[in-house]
């Protein structure tokens, strides 16, 4: 009986052990035992964004490269361009997505919000349409211009206008307007006007230049109609991930930025937007 007994004990202890080693290899998920994000809990980060196109880019990360990467997102929607920084500045949420630097300063000068920008991921590019013309080579004498009466964008449009060569910005502290031309060899007239109602004054104007998201809802689309389209590489105005100052270096966060930076979120925004109304902006 004693044989016995000493023998189901150590029957029971190789099951228990077996047991424990399945349970091991069970965790591992399949991984190499090197230490991998899935032995790890994932860092979860609430994210705020503008459904169209940040949402967007953000859930392709979500459903393709965070997991992998040790992250769960969570994507916090806003339909307006107040509430994503102040909920970041109270801490609902980790970071937000959504702005271009010169929004994100004015923003942090008005409220004194201290924030850290990333690099931009993409842009939403401003392009000049015409439906007179056909190029901006030969600009008419007296060509009338229509432009938006939004500061930012007002000073946007004349910067792509004066890389086409149609005018000379004269040097000023703070953003152009359109009374900052030094020279106008064509004597253009710029009128300026809401954005929204530009697609549809552009039968009224030599030349006009519109948001994307207006263009594309006018019927225009930026990658064939535009004359000429804003570059995204370097520009001021890429939107980019932007989090609290004492967060820049937290793992996640810098983790979250590689991510938009990535390869495969590159190749997603110029297969989903073939229209040009938004690209890459790295």
């Amino acid at each position: 009986m004693k044989k016995t007994s000493k023998t189901i004990g150590a029957s029971l202890a190789l099951g228990l052990a077996a047991a424990l080693a399945l349970g091991a290899c069970g965790s591992d998920s399949g991984n190499d035992g090197g230490g991998t994000t899935e032995d790890k809990a994932a860092t979860e980060l609430k994210i705020g964004a503008s459904p169209t196109p940040h949402g967007e880019i953000l859930r392709f990360v979500k459903e393709n490269l965070a997991t992998e990467a040790g992250l769960k997102l969570d994507i916090v929607e806003f339909t307006d361009y107040v509430l994503p920084n102040t909920g970041l500045n109270e801490g609902s949420i980790d970071g937000n997505y959504f702005q271009h630097l010169p929004y994100l300063e004015a923003q942090m000068e008005e409220f004194n919000y201290d924030f850290y920008a990333f690099e931009g991921v993409h842009i939403e590019p401003l392009g000049v349409y015409s439906e007179k013309h056909t190029d901006l080579t030969a600009v008419p004498d007296g060509a009338m211009i229509g432009v938006s009466n939004d500061p930012a964008n007002q000073a946007r449009g004349l910067r792509l206008l004066e890389a086409a060569g149609v005018f000379t910005l004269a040097q000023t502290e703070g953003d152009p307007t359109i009374d900052d031309l030094a020279d106008n060899p064509n004597n253009v007239k710029l009128t300026q006007i809401d954005p929204q109602l530009l697609p549809k004054s552009l039968p009224d104007f030599d030349y006009a230049v519109i948001n994307g998201n207006f263009a594309i809802d006018a019927g225009l689309m930026p990658s064939s109609d535009a004359l000429m389209l804003e570059d995204g590489q370097d520009n001021p105005y890429a939107n980019m991930l932007v989090v609290r100052a004492g967060d820049k270096d937290s793992p996640g966060l810098v983790k979250l930025n590689e991510l938009l930076h990535s390869p495969e979120v590159k190749q997603f925004i110029v297969d989903t937007w073939t229209d040009g109304s938004v690209i890459p902006a790295f």
